[in-house]
């Protein structure tokens, strides 16, 4: 009697499982991509850092005249310079530097997103500048100065 075949064959082994390394193209593909993304998002942080230099100067330089208790008029006119400087830096094309009067305070106004509500307490800043005795509140200027320079930023 001939021997059963079946007997014969031997039991079913899985293959070994592949390694973790080299991984898939896709993954290769993959890493490019998330390498690229943060290369990416690096450079965009560095340049909008750059960028948005002179705004962290002019906030250093706002704490300094925060620091001054003197509010007399030099108090104001080094605070509306440095208005007038950012504004410059950041809004070139429309010369705000040449500007004087309701015109700077039509632009404050406007670029700042400011309410009506300031626009008393700009003209009382503006006018410091040239009054011996100013009547304007300082602690209230420095407020709206950072609130203008808050919505600057690049």
């Amino acid at each position: 009697m001939e021997p059963d075949p079946l007997s014969q064959l031997r039991d079913i082994h899985l293959p070994e499982p592949g390694g973790f390394w080299p991984p898939a193209p896709g993954w290769w593909l993959l890493a490019l991509l998330a390498i690229i993304a943060v290369a990416l998002l690096v450079a965009w942080l560095i340049h909008r850092r750059q960028r948005n230099r002179w705004l962290r100067s002019a906030r250093q330089e706002l704490a300094q005249l925060a620091d001054q208790t003197t509010r007399d008029n030099h108090w104001y006119r080094e605070l509306n310079s440095l208005l007038k400087r950012c504004a410059r830096h950041r809004y070139p094309e429309r010369r705000p530097d040449a500007l004087s009067g309701e015109a700077w305070q039509a632009f404050l106004l406007e670029t700042g997103a400011l309410s009506g509500d300031d626009a008393s307490l700009l003209k009382a800043m503006s006018d410091a500048v040239w009054q011996p005795r100013p009547n304007c509140d300082g602690d209230a200027a420095l407020t709206l100065a950072r609130a203008w320079l808050r919505r600057q930023s690049c």
